[in-house]
């Protein structure tokens, strides 16, 4: 499974992913820390990596319909949330198979007690 990490998820995250076994792609990495939500949402599209963000932009169905990607994470954990606090919460869910194995068209709105699905599962 691939990601893409959209700017506003810490550098630690990759090495955590990339140590469970996925393939990861930053966006500061490759020139797109300023980059706007729709170029984001392109390039995950592009690379059929599954979008992994804090913006709550991407939680709109609407205009970021799930069937299009190979998923839609976003983090929701309050601003002042550190670097540590948002890798833990990002390891807990792609470490469960259960989570991972439906992600495609879908998004999930993950915090530190619940996932939730929409479309559900």
């Amino acid at each position: 499974m691939r990601f893409f990490l959209d700017a506003n998820v810490p550098r630690s995250a990759v090495a955590a992913l990339v140590e469970l076994g996925y393939e990861v792609e930053f966006s500061r990495d490759i020139g797109m820390a300023n980059d706007s939500d729709e170029a984001i949402a392109a390039r995950a599209r592009e690379t059929q990596a599954a979008l992994i963000t804090r913006d709550l932009d991407f939680a709109d169905i609407r205009r970021y319909p799930p069937i299009l990607y190979a998923g839609i994470v976003v983090i929701r954990l309050p601003d002042d949330a550190v670097a540590s606090n948002i890798v833990d919460v990002l390891k807990r869910f792609v470490s469960d198979s259960r989570f991972t194995a439906h992600l495609a068209g879908r998004l999930a709105i993950v915090d530190d007690r619940r996932i939730r699905f929409r479309p559900a599962l």
